[in-house]
């Protein structure tokens, strides 16, 4: 039953990944979270096989997983979220070298904190993660402030818990272990997998209500215009 429900929560962030990530790319151009999300969506279709070959530890997939895990909880899920997101909530679409930049900074910083891989506890690299997470909750909260005040207090709600369950697998991941875990932390990555999936499809639904309010606002305001002109 645990590894039926392993499979079932790398599903849902394989699914979270790869169609929202597309819906990011075809509906809003927006390549920040479109390719983050992809990229999240890829790491769970590697994660997916290299469990399904048996988990050998001294597999490339291994060590791609340690990378792609890195690339998004360093700065993929963190600052490249962050900016991403802005395109709703400041109307700011970065210049395609900013893009570029960050993607390049996060390979580095995945290559770099690649060599933690491993279940022993590495405090700097794990303290890092954690702090930005929290810098990236604090964002997350203006954001959900927004979507609440656009009427969709719902989804407001559930991408705050969205957003506290990922803070809390970020805690949990490296500093508490989960008592009577196997040793392949079966329990933990079905709820982190399980987490991770659930907020790459409620962010897209926030993004999305966030981006139609807005183009409704413009609408408006042009129609406004138009009438005071008339």
């Amino acid at each position: 039953m645990k590894d039926i429900l392993f499979m079932l929560a790398d599903l849902l962030m394989i699914a979270g990944g790869l169609y929202c990530g597309w819906k990011f790319l075809r509906d809003y151009g927006n390549w920040l979270l479109g390719l983050e999300w992809i990229i999240v969506g890829s790491s769970g279709v590697n994660f997916l096989v290299w469990a399904l070959r048996g988990g050998d530890q001294g597999n490339f997939q291994y060590d791609l997983a340690f990378f792609l895990d890195a690339f998004s909880r360093s700065v993929g899920i963190t600052l490249i979220a962050v900016v991403g997101l802005m395109q709703v909530t400041h109307k700011y679409k970065p210049r395609p070298a900013v893009d570029v930049g960050l993607f390049a900074l996060a390979i580095v910083a995945g290559l770099y904190l690649q060599q933690f891989s491993g279940h022993e506890l590495h405090v700097g690299p794990a303290t890092f993660y954690v702090v930005v997470n929290l810098l990236t909750t604090a964002f997350l909260l203006y954001f959900i402030g927004r979507v609440w005040s656009i009427g969709a207090k719902g989804l407001a709600v559930w991408t705050a818990l969205a957003t506290a369950a990922g803070t809390a697998i970020a805690v949990t991941y490296d500093f508490f272990p989960i008592p009577g875990d196997d040793a392949n932390r079966t329990i933990f990555y079905t709820a982190a997998l399980a987490t991770w999936g659930a907020q790459l499809f409620v962010f897209f639904f926030a993004y999305r209500a966030l981006h139609d309010h807005n183009e409704q606002a413009s609408l408006g305001e042009v129609t406004a215009a138009r009438g005071h002109h008339a």
